[in-house]
């Protein structure tokens, strides 16, 4: 059993529960998925790794990929591929594998949106990232930055720690709900402070303002998803930049490190 099971089966409870269809907006998806943007996808072979419910393929499929391919080590393929199935794609797969040996002959685009960080070892995960990419292909991955997530390290953290433990149902309705409360006030009084001086300094302000665009329930999916999971690693900027600098394959100057919202990371490669 991979070493990451339960926490596929934790995220699989958390994304089974959820309607049909993608919980993220197409700006949402957008935003992850940037500097990518659908020339880079159009006509090409993707693979999602760690797709969860399939709401980000949802969005890939009408960015018309040749082919797209989803892997999730947890039971949330079973809505993956019901999400799938809605889009009318032609060309789609989404298989349950452990995305840590997960091997192919190679596509295009791969990327790891969220997951990376929720793995026992985050760089075997990269390693099998980059492993999946064909010649002259990239990669794209998104993970919790160390940097800006104080509060959620010293006040959610604790919280996780000890309610991931119980059925989802309790951590979810029990915990998460009455936590998302006043979080969501929160997010949408700095939102309505918008850019003033003293708004930036609030804790978690960027975020803020990304998130205040959505409604009560998206704030209790991401207080959820941040209690069910057994495992989370914040990785700060120095680690990524060593994990990038440790394979010979990637182009140097093909590879970007952007912070998102001020407390997460994107980054990618070409692969030579």
């Amino acid at each position: 059993m991979s070493d990451d099971q339960s926490t596929a089966a934790a995220f699989a409870a958390s994304w089974n529960t959820l309607p049909a269809g993608s919980v993220y907006t197409r700006a949402q998806f957008e935003d992850w998925l940037q500097p990518l943007t659908a020339g880079d996808v159009a006509g090409k072979r993707v693979l999602e790794m760690g797709c969860g419910n399939g709401s980000l393929l949802v969005h890939l499929a009408g960015w018309q990929p040749a082919y797209v391919e989803g892997i999730d080590l947890g039971e949330a393929v079973l809505s993956a591929r019901r999400n799938m199935s809605l889009t009318g794609h032609p060309n789609w797969k989404v298989s349950q594998a452990d995305l840590t040996s997960f091997r192919s002959p190679g596509f295009d685009l791969v990327y790891c949106i969220g997951v990376l960080h929720h793995l026992q070892n985050p760089k075997a995960g990269l390693d099998a990232v980059v492993a999946n990419v064909a010649r002259g292909g990239r990669f794209h991955c998104w993970v919790y930055a160390r940097e800006g997530n104080g509060l959620v390290i010293h006040l959610v953290e604790p919280l996780r720690r000890i309610f991931c433990r119980f059925p989802w149902w309790f951590t979810k309705y029990g915990v998460a709900t009455p936590l998302a409360i006043p979080f969501y006030l929160y997010a949408k009084l700095v939102a309505a402070l918008g850019t003033r001086p003293l708004a930036r300094k609030l804790p978690l302000a960027s975020y803020c303002r990304w998130i205040a665009q959505r409604e009560f329930s998206f704030f209790r999916h991401v207080a959820f998803d941040q209690l069910v999971t057994p495992q989370t690693t914040f990785i700060d900027r120095q680690t990524i930049e060593g994990w990038l600098k440790s394979y010979p394959q990637i182009r140097e100057d093909s590879v970007y490190l952007l912070m998102r919202n001020g407390n997460s990371w994107k980054f990618g490669a070409q692969v030579r």
